[in-house]
């Protein structure tokens, strides 16, 4: 009999237009004094400004995060929380943003360091400070998971925190502001959202009310996405993308993510391969692999049915079809990956606790000799 629990913590203000009502919000979580967490990009097109204007409790701005955020970035983060007291936190920004936001407002209150907290060594014992998540990109979806992503430049590890603390207190996605998104943010962050779609589908931990989730985002991508890269003027077209972000979400939240995530890391950390398009790298071949190996009783293939295609090869040939649409890279070649010495490093980097979600397990032979398959 199947069994399973669903949880969505974060309440959402979803809408064209739904930036307006963050007075409302701050007044809600009864915060008097916040910090803005955002990018310069919001501060130079005048979104930083505009939200000022409308709430005076927000006094400043820290906009030095970069993209995959790291330990540091983090943790001067939290050292501005701390020592200016503020009581709340706005994150205005891409999944970069939103992961560091999540990290410092849930650490301002205690006296830990991030390195502490990222190594384990810290483990968080209630909520932090309330934190308005403002996303910008229809991408990541971390306005509504617990799920944040580091980097720690030291080590050079990058890995995913998973905790139910470090849920915003409030999601307000307005897709107004994905229309600035460049092309290759909006490819890049588009296709990060049916990675997240079809590996939730396939994770180990899958349910069935994450599968609608993940089959109406996987839907909406593959009709959206391309429109949105070429028109990205489109306000329907973008509305109809975070839509897709916030259903991926509400999908892999409770699902997490599988082998294309797990194996996405050191092409990112090696190759500096921007994360959306790492993980659609190896999308496609997973898909099939697990649909040909999966102890699943052809599950797979139904689901590439329902999502519109004949089989499982249909739709991974879908995805490389969108794949070049969006003008990401298909081959180890045009990543920069020309030898098995280098093949290997990535092989070895390749098994964070994501793989463990993968329904087909993989050692690292197999995983070598399915990279050169691709």
């Amino acid at each position: 009999m199947t069994t399973f629990e669903f949880n969505q913590q974060v309440p959402i203000e979803f809408g064209i237009g739904a930036l307006d009502k963050l007075p409302q919000i701050i007044t809600r979580l009864q915060g008097t004094k916040g910090l803005i967490i955002s990018t310069k990009s919001m501060i130079q097109n005048g979104t930083v400004a505009k939200i000022k204007e409308q709430n005076p409790a927000l006094q400043e701005v820290f906009y030095d995060i970069q993209p995959n955020p790291t330990i540091q970035n983090t943790q001067d983060c939290v050292d501005l929380l701390r020592e200016e007291q503020y009581d709340f936190a706005i994150a205005l920004g891409g999944g970069s943003v939103l992961d560091a936001a999540k990290v410092a407002a849930v650490l301002a209150p205690t006296t830990a360091s991030v390195q502490t907290y990222f190594d384990g060594q810290y483990i968080l014992e209630k909520a932090g400070l309330p934190l308005i998540a403002i996303p910008t990109t229809a991408g990541t979806a971390s306005e509504i998971t617990k799920v944040s992503v580091l980097t720690d430049t030291i080590s050079g590890k990058k890995a995913p925190l998973n905790d139910g603390l470090l849920y915003a207190s409030y999601a307000l996605i307005d897709p107004l502001l994905t229309v600035s998104c460049s092309q290759k943010v909006t490819a890049t962050s588009g296709i990060d959202v049916l990675a997240h779609s079809l590996e939730a589908l396939y994770s180990v931990k899958h349910q069935p009310f994450t599968d609608l989730f993940a089959k109406h985002a996987a839907r909406l991508v593959f009709d959206y996405l391309p429109k949105a890269y070429d028109h990205p003027e489109d306000i329907t077209v973008r509305t109809k993308m975070a839509e897709a972000s916030v259903a991926a979400g509400m999908a892999f939240n409770l699902t997490q993510t599988a082998a294309a995530h797990a194996c996405s890391y050191p092409l990112t950390e090696q190759l500096g391969v921007p994360h959306g398009e790492a993980c659609a790298f190896t999308l496609p071949a997973f898909w099939v692999h697990n649909a040909i190996n999966a102890q699943d009783d052809g599950r797979l293939e139904a689901i590439s049915r329902e999502l519109g295609f004949n089989d499982a090869h249909h739709l991974a040939q879908a995805v490389e079809k969108l794949k070049a649409h969006l003008q990401l890279r298909t081959t180890w070649a045009e990543l920069g990956v020309t030898t098995d010495a280098e093949l290997q490093r990535i092989v070895d980097d390749s098994f964070s606790g994501n793989m463990l979600n993968n329904p087909v397990a993989f050692t690292p032979e197999t995983l070598f000799e399915f990279y050169k398959g691709i």
